[in-house]
């Protein structure tokens, strides 16, 4: 199962219409589960820690977490389908989180099993959302040997 977790919700209709699209597609490889938490921080630490604990709560003991982040490991999309394939192997179950636009609490970097950066550049984070799942069903792709386009 895929997990993405992420602060704030979407309001345009053609980016949740484009997740609904890539969630429908992924169907047919895995289960995807997109949990929206509220956007608290307005640029405080404790906001932080508040977005911090709501993350924690929807993160399993058992999942094999990676937190999106600008200085996180950069990979192609053929290395992030056999990231994506060996994690599959060995924990079915495997959670993104994207954090706020105030990034993520130094206890969520703790407890990630792989920090991913898609860029050093700064994407809006509901436009990220449909970038992600993309990749992900790009992963898939790749993993199943189908074609798709480049």
């Amino acid at each position: 199962m895929i997990k993405i977790i992420c602060i704030g919700k979407i309001k345009e209709k053609y980016l949740a219409d484009a997740i609904k699209d890539y969630k429908k597609r992924l169907k047919k490889y895995t289960k995807v589960n997109v949990v929206e938490l509220e956007n608290v921080t307005k640029n405080s630490s404790s906001d932080l820690e508040k977005e911090k604990k709501e993350i924690q709560k929807h993160i399993d003991k058992k999942d094999y977490v990676i937190t999106l982040e600008i200085d996180g490991k950069e990979l192609t999309s053929i290395e992030f389908a056999k990231k994506i394939e060996e994690t599959i192997m060995i924990n079915s179950n495997i959670t993104f989180i994207i954090g706020g636009s105030d990034g993520l609490h130094e206890d969520i970097k703790k407890r990630s099993n792989f920090p991913l950066s898609f860029s050093k550049m700064t994407f809006p984070h509901q436009l990220f959302r449909v970038i992600l799942l993309e990749q992900i069903y790009r992963a898939f792709k790749i993993i199943n040997n189908e074609t798709y386009h480049k």
